[in-house]
């Protein structure tokens, strides 16, 4: 008996010097990704914190400029010649066209009073919540919004991200004609009878 009293009496002291370390070792693994949670119930894990922060990196451009704006965005202006559009296959020998080849007619507006207050009331205006602090992307580069992993995990997965939504199709209505068939066509008969 004392020496079964002795595993039991080892066995608890082994579990309470052992169960504070395990939780104080799976607690810091799970404190650095859990700030990156987009929700209370899903757990971002290491891997897919890394494959996340590869493709960033790949579609994030250097930048010539960075802007911050008030609502909390990071604006990059990246050169015209490495803006993430030509990454695209089809685009990789674009040349960028300076000016078009031939600048469409406009019509003739009324007087140039006009024409010289509109264009004074556009030019204080700002066009985005970054143009408020007066810092534009200078000439020859373009503002790109950066992504950041909280865009990416609102995304269903990786390969959804920056990807239009298809249109749900939405069931076909029961009184439909069936065109397949033929038999959906659809007659109006009208007969005519002269007045007299």
């Amino acid at each position: 008996m004392d020496i079964v009293g002795r595993k039991k009496g080892f066995q608890a002291l082994l579990l309470h010097l052992l169960l504070p370390f395990l939780v104080v070792v799976f607690s810091e693994r799970t404190l650095a990704v859990s700030s990156l949670n987009y929700t209370k119930y899903r757990q971002v894990g290491s891997l897919r914190l890394a494959r996340i922060q590869k493709h960033l990196d790949q579609i994030n451009k250097p930048a010539v400029l960075t802007i911050e704006s008030s609502d909390g965005d990071i604006i990059d202006c990246v050169h015209k010649r490495k803006q993430p559009a030509l990454d695209h296959p089809l685009l990789k020998k674009h040349k960028i066209q300076r000016v078009p080849p031939e600048r469409p007619k406009m019509k003739i507006m009324k007087t140039d009073e006009v024409r010289e207050t509109n264009r004074s009331s556009l030019r204080g205006a700002a066009w985005q919540t970054w143009h408020e602090n007066g810092q534009r992307c200078p000439k020859g580069t373009v503002p790109i919004r950066r992504s950041s992993v909280h865009d990416v995990l609102r995304a269903k997965s990786l390969y959804d991200f920056g990807k239009k939504h298809r249109p749900i199709q939405l069931a076909r209505r029961t009184d439909a004609p069936d065109v397949v068939s033929g038999n959906g066509h659809e007659v109006i008969v009208n007969h005519l009878t002269p007045l007299k």
